[in-house]
C-alpha cells in the first residue's frame, strides 16, 4: 500500500538555555508522569494513530533504564516523553512545537529514536495500518521534532561552552577521557609485557604505538584539570629521594615506538649522581611532554633528553631536537594556554597551545625557569635549572 501525505513543518521552538527549568511552569500536557498527547489530535489525523503514540510512549518509559543516563530519573524521562509526544501532536496540527521544558540531563535524541522504533512497532496493528496517511504525516513530525533538538543541543553546548560553567564542563569531559584511556593503557602495557603470549616484533611496536598515542590523550585531558587547578600542583607535596635514571627510563620506554615510527634517534643521558631529592613525579611530566613536542616536530635526526650536573646541588635538564625550529613570531606567545595558531601547521605544543604552559607552570613550582633556544630549520632546546641536592648520608 502507498501512501502520500504532508505534514505541515511549522518551526518547533527549542527555547534554548531554558531547557531544565522547574516542572512548575511547563505546559499541562507536559506535566510530570503525562506522556500522552492531548485530545483534540488535530486535522486529518485519527484516534488510533494517537492511541499507537501514547502505547508507545508507555512502552518506553517503562523500559526505560535510569543506567543508560546516569543523571536522569524515570520522572525525568516520563517528563520528557510529555514534552516530546506534546511537540509531535502540534507539528502534525502545523502549530509550532516547544521543547524548551524538556528535562536537562534526559538524553534527548536517543529518546526520540526509541520512541519512534516503538510507534512503528504499534503502527503495525490492523487499525493502525488502516490510517496508514496519519503514519506517514507522524513519522514527519519525528523528522521535524528531530531537527529542532540538534538545534536545541548545538545552543546549550554553545551556552554551556561560555557561560559561567564552562570551566566545569571542559574538566567534566577531561576526566571522561580519562577513564577508557586508563584502561587503554594498562590493556596494552599488559599484553607487551606477554599477558596474552608471545608477541612478534612487528606486533611489539604496534602496542609500543597504541600506548603512546593514549598516554598522549591522557596526558592532554591531565594537563586540562591540570590548568584548571592552576597548573602549579605538584603531585609530590614534598621533595622526595628519586633515582633520575627512572625517570629517563621512563621517557624512553613511552616514547621509543614513536620515535621509531618516524626513524629518529632518541637519547637520554643521566647525571653522574643518580639519586636526588626534589619532585620526580612533576620532572617527568615536563621532560615527557617536551620530548613528546620534539618528536612530534622532527622528521629526520635526533631527540636528546640530557641532565648535566652543574654542581653538587644543581643540575640543568634540557630537550634538543634537530627539527624545523620555532619562528619569531611565535615565540612571543609560545607559553600561553589555549593560543590560536596563526598559520595551519603551525608549531605550538598542541592545538589547544596547553602543554607549554602546565610545564612552565611546574617548572616555576620546582623552582626554576624553562627557557628555549631555537633556529630555524636546524632545531630547538628546551631547557632548566633545578635545585636538586643529593640526599644526605645515612
Amino acid at each position: 500500500m502507498t501512501a502520500q501525505a504532508t505534514c505541515p513543518r511549522e518551526p518547533v521552538t527549542s527555547q534554548a538555555g531554558s531547557r531544565g527549568r522547574g516542572r512548575s511552569d511547563a505546559t499541562p500536557n507536559a506535566s510530570a508522569g503525562a506522556i500522552a498527547p492531548a485530545a483534540g489530535t488535530g486535522p486529518g489525523v485519527r484516534p488510533a494513530t494517537w492511541r499507537a503514540l501514547t502505547a508507545a510512549a508507555t512502552d518506553v518509559a517503562a523500559s526505560w533504564e535510569p543506567a543508560e543516563h546516569v543523571a536522569s530519573t524515570v520522572l525525568d524521562v516520563r517528563f520528557a516523553l510529555g514534552v516530546v509526544t506534546e511537540a509531535l501532536r502540534l507539528t502534525v496540527q502545523g502549530e509550532a512545537g516547544d521543547l524548551g521544558h524538556m528535562p536537562a540531563f534526559v538524553p534527548a535524541r536517543r529518546l526520540l529514536e526509541r520512541l519512534r522504533r516503538a510507534f512503528l512497532e504499534h503502527a503495525e496493528a490492523p487499525d493502525v495500518r488502516a490510517e496508514a496517511e496519519d503514519v506517514v504525516q507522524l513519522l514527519r513530525a519525528f523528522e521535524t521534532v528531530q531537527e529542532a533538538l540538534d538545534i536545541d543541543a548545538a545552543h546549550r553546548f554553545a551556552a554551556r561552552l561560555t557561560g559561567n560553567s564552562a570551566q566545569q564542563l571542559v574538566v567534566e569531559m577531561a576526566h571522561d577521557m580519562r577513564s577508557p584511556l586508563g584502561s587503554i593503557l594498562i590493556l596494552a602495557e599488559r599484553l607487551r609485557a606477554g599477558a596474552g603470549g608471545e608477541l612478534a616484533p612487528i606486533q611489539q611496536r604496534q602496542l609500543g604505538l597504541i600506548y603512546s598515542a593514549a598516554f598522549g590523550l591522557s596526558a592532554l585531558a591531565g594537563d586540562v584539570i591540570e590548568l584548571a587547578r592552576g597548573g602549579t600542583t605538584l603531585m609530590d607535596q614534598q621533595p622526595i629521594a628519586f633515582a633520575v635514571s627512572e625517570v629517563l627510563q621512563s621517557i624512553l620506554d613511552i616514547l621509543r615506538p614513536m620515535a621509531e615510527e618516524k626513524r629518529l634517534t632518541m637519547r637520554c643521558t643521566g647525571p653522574s649522581a643518580d639519586v636526588r631529592v626534589g619532585h620526580p613525579a612533576a620532572l617527568n611530566r615536563v621532560l615527557l611532554n617536551l620530548a613528546t613536542n620534539a618528536i612530534k616536530f622532527t622528521n629526520t635526526g635526533a631527540v636528546d633528553v640530557t641532565c648535566r650536573e652543574l654542581d653538587r646541588s644543581r643540575v640543568e635538564f634540557s630537550v634538543r631536537d634537530t627539527g624545523r625550529g620555532i619562528p619569531d613570531y611565535v615565540k612571543s606567545n609560545l607559553f600561553e594556554a589555549f593560543r590560536q595558531r596563526q598559520v595551519p601547521g603551525d608549531y605550538a605544543f598542541s592545538s589547544a597551545g596547553l602543554g607549554l604552559s602546565i610545564c612552565q607552570k611546574l617548572v616555576g613550582a620546582m623552582g626554576g625557569t624553562l627557557e628555549v633556544e631555537t633556529e630555524l630549520e636546524k632545531g630547538t632546546r628546551f631547557h632548566f635549572i633545578l635545585e636538586l641536592p643529593q640526599p644526605a648520608r645515612m
